[in-house]
């Protein structure tokens, strides 16, 4: 990629970055997939801090600690349900990764991971989602210069050649 951007193949939890995302539900209360695994590996703290926050909108962007996770904060941000593409579901999914960016960003993060936010049992189609958020990132990469690296952490190997696709159409 340009250095700036990566897209890997892995485990988002054992990301050593500033900040990572979490694709949550709007409780922001833990469920499954990626929100399960960060919610596990970060520890219970991680629950009691989100208890706190009163959940979160879809599209919006709340930051914790990270806890027992490498990285220092979580942002939580619910993605949108796919009902059609006639509901919003493109601008909530770019709103989701322009969000979660500007909070990681404003509490002074310079590097992030990313999973593929609403593409598991939200069912937002994949090479849609791919081409929203590698365009939201790479467009706040450009505004914000002194952002040093934002990855995006695919879960499998399907997924990594979605946003591969992606960003060499946009590049």
């Amino acid at each position: 990629m340009n250095g700036r951007f990566t897209i890997e193949q892995g485990d988002i939890t054992t990301y050593a970055v500033d900040a990572i995302v979490n694709a949550a539900n709007t409780t922001l209360l833990g469920g499954g997939g990626v929100d399960g695994a960060i919610h596990r590996a970060a520890g219970p703290d991680l629950l009691a801090e989100c208890r706190t926050l009163h959940g979160c909108d879809t599209g919006e962007a709340k930051i914790t600690g990270g806890y027992r996770l490498p990285a220092r904060y979580v942002v939580h941000t619910p993605g949108p349900i796919w009902h059609g593409g006639t509901h919003g579901e493109p601008q909530l999914l770019e709103n989701s990764y322009r969000n979660s960016l500007t909070a990681a960003w404003n509490a002074g993060c310079r590097t992030m991971a990313f999973p593929s936010i609403s593409t598991g049992v939200y069912r937002f189609p994949l090479d849609q989602a791919a081409h929203i958020a590698v365009r939201t990132i790479l467009d706040f990469l450009r505004e914000h210069p002194e952002m040093n690296r934002v990855t995006m952490v695919c879960f499998d190997s399907r997924t990594r050649r979605a946003y591969e696709s992606a960003y060499q159409k946009l590049r």
